[in-house]
């Protein structure tokens, strides 16, 4: 898949189920949602990868 950046994971398509590991893949429905959330609240730049660093982590 390589890297994709942050800007892009909100129009990716979700896998079906979340695996829930301790760092969540890029696909993972939780990870697309809540990056979803931070591009309607205004947030970008490194502010949004930032975001995507957290949503992964959680």
């Amino acid at each position: 898949m390589g890297k994709i950046k942050a800007k892009n994971v909100s129009g990716l398509k979700p896998k079906k189920k979340c695996c829930r590991k301790k760092t969540r893949c890029i696909k993972c429905p939780v990870v697309i949602m809540r990056m979803k959330k931070l591009e309607d609240a205004g947030v970008s730049g490194k502010d949004l990868k930032k975001g995507l660093e957290k949503a992964r982590a959680s």
